[in-house]
């Protein structure tokens, strides 16, 4: 595994980069983007990829000795040993955290800067400390991580948060049950020899079939209520065709479980998010 691999997984940039990229969608669907400067717009980006690099990284370190357990994870780079285990881990991933909160904080203002905080709190300490070998609950709470970012981009616009970026906040929150738990069913076998509670672990998998099914047809509903509260009709395309996607690999999955439906269901949930955020821009760029 080459270093620019092991850096990568290690800090989870390509989550990292979605976190960031829902912050900035946060921002832009906020009225009064347009008095933010360039330099504002970057700090906020670079503050939410670094916090987000920081828990990622957190989580990977506070589970190394239980990643073996799993085919998934027990390629990562304390497993494999690819990384030395040390106390400085703790404080890079400190001042990451500490430098993304300083640079909210000077650039834009103290609301923004504490949902970047909360959104590296809640993955690192409230997931995967607290409650993901506790309660199936934990991707739930959890999934409040992306929630923070939406809000972080909102709030350095206008700290009174508004509708849209709290409906979009809302919907990031929605989206993170289904997304995972079509991941966890697939995956079930091993999250149970691994003793991680995760929704089909606990219920069975063809209850949490049903429950990904239901879920998504929430988030999908959840996803059309922006277009009440000014957002357009480029927004309501999106949000129409990618729910209305997500939903039909979700009916697949509780019709038929198997891990060929549960990862049609995963990469669904990925064109869904997708789809509206990249919709979201385009929409109040054209407004």
């Amino acid at each position: 595994m080459s270093m620019t691999r092991t850096i990568l997984g290690l800090f989870k940039l390509r989550i990292g980069f979605m976190i960031m990229l829902t912050a900035l969608v946060g921002l832009i669907v906020t009225p009064g983007t347009a008095a933010l400067g360039w330099q504002q717009v970057v700090a906020l980006g670079a503050s939410v990829f670094i916090a987000s690099a920081s828990a990622g990284a957190f989580n990977q370190y506070y589970e190394r000795g239980s990643d073996h357990l799993m085919a998934r994870t027990r390629n990562r780079a304390f497993v494999t040993g690819a990384l030395p285990e040390s106390p400085a881990w703790w404080v890079l991933m400190a001042a990451m955290l500490l430098m993304a909160v300083a640079l909210t904080t000077w650039m834009l203002n103290a609301v923004s800067a504490v949902f970047v905080f909360l959104g590296a709190f809640f993955y690192a300490v409230v997931y995967t400390v607290w409650l993901k070998r506790r309660s199936w609950l934990n991707i739930v709470v959890g999934g409040l991580a992306g929630s923070f970012a939406v809000l972080a981009g909102g709030a350095a616009v206008n700290p009174a948060i508004g509708p849209l970026p709290l409906l979009l906040a809302a919907v990031l929150f929605l989206w993170t049950p289904p997304h995972f738990w079509s991941l966890a069913i697939a995956n079930e076998a091993e999250y149970a020899a691994a003793g991680v509670p995760m929704l089909p672990v606990v219920v069975g998998v063809p209850r949490a079939a049903r429950t990904v099914l239901w879920s998504t047809v929430a988030l999908a509903l959840t996803a059309l209520l922006p277009l009440a509260f000014g957002a357009g009709a480029i927004y309501g395309v999106g949000a129409a065709a990618g729910g209305g996607y997500f939903v039909f690999k979700a009916w697949q999955l509780a019709r038929a479980p198997s891990r060929k439906t549960a990862m049609g269901s995963f990469f669904a949930s990925l064109v869904q998010l997708s789809v509206l955020l990249v919709a979201s821009i385009l929409d109040s760029l054209v407004r």
